[in-house]
């Protein structure tokens, strides 16, 4: 599955070139975030590594393969649960692999617990508030043992303390050996949690650097532009 290669990947709904050429690699450890202005295409990106959308053009290559031979799961802004239990949810995700119920049973209720959701595994998900919703996402993809997940702005709409508790859990869905690859526009995110930034502007892929480098020393005119002005003060970069 890994490296992840991504060549001339391209997405023009009606002809319009929404992704114009999309060159990444990606290896298969650690957080990599992908920041970009509004309309960059960090949405579609994800969608099309997922299968969710056909590209128009270029590919990808999974480790020297057309699939993906490992695992991959999706979490989406706005979380898509079932209207069942929370327990449920999770249970739902298990059926396709061939573990017996015992197992479902013990894999659901384990990863519950881990994300801080065993007490609620018998409420009904549409109860659940937004972090929880989350938070319920995240053990539903969690418990696949995805070998890559693609996380959507998954906080986009949380408070600061259902988004520490979201962000403790990507870390470690990470140490468990997923890959993640996730979009957000929060910038203290990006620095708690990347390992590398992936910077898309304008369709293309303009800077994949360590997350230490592309904050400190950004080289395009657009990363630094888009620093400046998404940040609330003004910052210096290292020359």
């Amino acid at each position: 599955m890994f490296p992840l290669r991504i060549a001339g990947l391209r997405f023009a709904p009606a002809g319009r070139p929404l992704l114009d050429g999309v060159d990444l690699e990606l290896s298969g450890e650690g957080i990599s975030v992908i920041l970009g202005p509004n309309g960059a295409g960090k949405t579609l990106l994800l969608r099309l590594l997922a299968g969710l959308l056909p590209a128009h053009g270029g590919g990808v290559d999974w480790g020297g393969a057309p699939e993906p031979a490992g695992r991959l799961a999706m979490v989406f802004q706005q979380p898509m649960l079932l209207r069942l239990s929370v327990f449920a949810n999770v249970e739902f995700a298990l059926w396709p692999q061939a573990i017996r119920p015992a197992g479902r049973k013990a894999r659901t209720l384990a990863v519950l617990e881990r994300v801080g959701l065993a007490h609620r595994a018998r409420d009904s998900a549409r109860l659940l508030s937004g972090g929880e919703r989350q938070r319920l996402a995240l053990a539903r993809a969690w418990a696949m043992a995805p070998r890559l997940l693609l996380l959507d702005e998954p906080t986009a709409s949380l408070d600061p303390t259902a988004t520490e508790a979201v962000e403790t859990i990507i870390r470690e869905i990470r140490t468990d050996g997923a890959k993640v690859l996730m979009t957000t526009h929060n910038l203290g995110q990006a620095t708690r949690l990347a390992d590398d930034i992936i910077f898309l502007a304008d369709g293309r892929v303009q800077e994949h650097e360590t997350a230490h480098r592309f904050f400190a020393r950004p080289h395009s005119p657009a990363a630094r532009a888009y620093l400046q002005g998404e940040l609330p003060w003004r910052i210096a970069f290292d020359r």
